[in-house]
């Protein structure tokens, strides 16, 4: 599945904003970026700065400096995962295990997996507007080889196209996903989530959010609106919640990470002041 229209003028907006909140004057890819893009996507390692300065971002008509882009598409995320080399990555290559990208933007997780090993129609991506996609094929050089499945589907909506994922997903990365929304809307999502997993033990939820040293609900900075955001704590009582509300156990744990430490610019306005942190996390289904 691709995308067929990139170029509105709200998509190039958004990219303006995303812009303005993670900008970095020089762009410095990580050991594993790289190595995907040399090993999977088969682009020469003098060519990588060329290459992604060269990609076109929607509602663009020239090609534009690489440090303009989101950073976080140029970071492969889930290769971190504390539980990707012993969990994860074998579970996927072990076959007939799926796996959902939850927000999938780039789908650049997918790719990671993929170079990895794991068969690419195993994975799906899934996301409210699938504007990036057209980017990640170009980025990724993999337009014809990628067999991954995405969804343009809003995850508040019992009737859209997620559905049809329902009780097949055995992991789902639901990172910078669930820190998007209230607590309640974040309850909600957990309950749709619920329903995408396999019914037995030890499917997964994973990924990575930012959280905050005092959970509550933070005011977004637009003035429309709050988010939630988890400390360990009060992300393990969301879920023992929701699971006594469906009738399933989870056991829920994760690490906290100084903002700096996971390569965010600490003045992103998702970002609530000193007490913000980053949060890596896992849900573990137990029946």
């Amino acid at each position: 599945m691709t995308n067929t229209d990139v170029s509105s003028s709200g998509d190039a907006s958004r990219f303006e904003e995303h812009k303005q909140r993670f900008f970095i004057p020089t762009l410095e890819l990580s050991e594993s970026t790289k190595e995907v893009l040399v090993m999977y996507s088969k682009i020469p390692t003098d060519q990588l700065q060329a290459h992604i300065e060269g990609i076109k971002k929607p509602g663009q008509s020239t090609r534009t400096h690489a440090s303009g882009w989101d950073v976080r598409f140029l970071n492969l995320h889930i290769g971190k995962h504390p539980l990707y080399q012993s969990e994860i990555l074998p579970r996927m290559l072990r076959g007939e295990q799926k796996y959902l990208d939850l927000g999938c933007a780039f789908a650049q997780d997918i790719r990671r997996l993929v170079a990895d090993g794991v068969d690419s129609s195993e994975c799906y991506g899934a996301d409210l507007r699938l504007d990036f996609l057209e980017l990640g094929y170009e980025l990724f050089n993999d337009r014809d080889t990628l067999k991954s499945r995405f969804i343009a589907a809003d995850i508040f909506d019992e009737s859209s196209p997620l559905k049809e994922l329902y009780g097949q997903i055995d992991i789902i990365d639901a990172s910078s996903f669930f820190h998007l929304f209230t607590l309640a809307e974040q309850k909600q999502v957990a309950r749709s989530v619920i329903k995408l997993m396999k019914p037995r033990k030890d499917t997964l939820v994973v990924g990575r959010q930012v959280g905050n040293a005092k959970a509550s609900e933070y005011p977004r900075r637009n003035g429309q609106g709050t988010r939630f955001r988890h400390d360990i704590a009060s992300w393990r009582k969301m879920w023992e919640e929701v699971g006594e509300e469906t009738g399933v156990k989870f056991d829920v744990d994760g690490t906290t990470h100084t903002v700096e430490s996971m390569g965010m610019n600490m003045n992103a306005p998702e970002l609530e002041g000193e007490a913000a942190m980053m949060m890596e996390f896992y849900v573990r289904r137990l029946d």
